[in-house]
């Protein structure tokens, strides 16, 4: 796509070539609506650890991840519908079911961009997600790591010496499986203690929050990229993002950073004041 011209005519049919409707009707089964559920998710990771699991709060939330979706998305598409009788005919995003055919050779997560790319053994790009990698309290790591596990529906385990903030407890302890647990539903570790990719509880924040240094997907991403890595692929953290402008003293770049670690250098504002205000706006808004 050129960013200059935005949509074109054939950019459009070529995003459109399936003719495949983006509703579609769906029948809610027993399996949607059996549970068990969970009335409240606790805030606090020290409270998780006293539950049986980390299951989904209702019916809703389990359809709306089941076809990529908000909540919200699925009321408004469904208004006054509940979503706990079998048999109700809901509609839904069409998301697609086909599993990926080509295996993972390479991973580069760009923390600038909060994107992960995998590339098969012929380079070739097989798959493309946003993510969350890093935060300002534990940044993302740099260079090249090695996958050194794949775990689905993970138990979490919580390690003081993280000294995560808001986690109170000294001792280690362990959170149970489920698609609300810390990693979500799946676990991929890599070779540096402590980091690798993962689902979460919250999807709706992939790339608009931050992490404790690790690579944050949806749980949908991230069992599809589960599917087709193992270990020792080979995992890149770059600061790749958009080339440097050099008439703004590298401001543009260095604020492009400062979204992936959710700082803002504050002397840029005194160089092209309109553009800066401008890139504060989109991503700091």
């Amino acid at each position: 796509m050129d960013p200059t011209k935005g949509m074109t005519d054939d950019l459009w049919k070529a995003l459109t070539s399936s003719g495949e409707p983006v509703i579609k009707e769906y029948t809610i089964s027993e399996a949607d609506v059996k549970g068990p559920f969970l009335e409240k998710i606790p805030a606090k990771m020290d409270d998780m650890k006293d539950l049986h699991a980390l299951s989904y709060r209702s019916p809703r939330e389990k359809l709306a991840e089941q076809f990529h979706m908000s909540e919200e998305l699925l009321s408004a598409l469904n208004p006054g519908q509940r979503f706990d009788k079998p048999g109700t005919t809901i509609l839904v995003a069409n998301v697609s079911n086909q599993s990926l055919s080509k295996k993972a050779a390479r991973i580069v997560v760009d923390k600038v961009e909060q994107t992960l790319r995998v590339y098969d053994k012929s380079k070739g790009l097989i798959a493309f997600y946003p993510v969350t990698v890093g935060s300002t309290e534990k940044p993302a790591p740099d260079g090249q790591l090695k996958v050194t596990s794949v775990a689905r529906n993970p138990t979490y385990r919580y390690n003081p010496e993280y000294a995560f903030k808001g986690v109170k407890s000294k001792e280690p302890f362990i959170i149970r499986p489920g698609p609300n647990n810390p990693v979500g539903a799946v676990w991929i570790g890599l070779s540096m203690r402590g980091y690798g990719i993962h689902g979460t509880a919250e999807p709706g924040k992939v790339s608009k929050s931050e992490s404790h240094g690790c690579v944050r997907l949806t749980n949908w991403d991230a069992l599809q990229l589960a599917s087709i890595v193992a270990k020792g692929v080979i995992v890149e953290f770059q600061e790749a993002g958009t080339p440097i402008d050099q008439t703004n003293n590298g401001c543009e770049r260095r604020m492009r950073l400062a979204r992936a670690r959710r700082t803002f250098p504050a002397d840029c504002m005194s160089e092209r004041f309109e553009d800066s205000v401008s890139f504060v706006q989109k991503h700091f808004s």
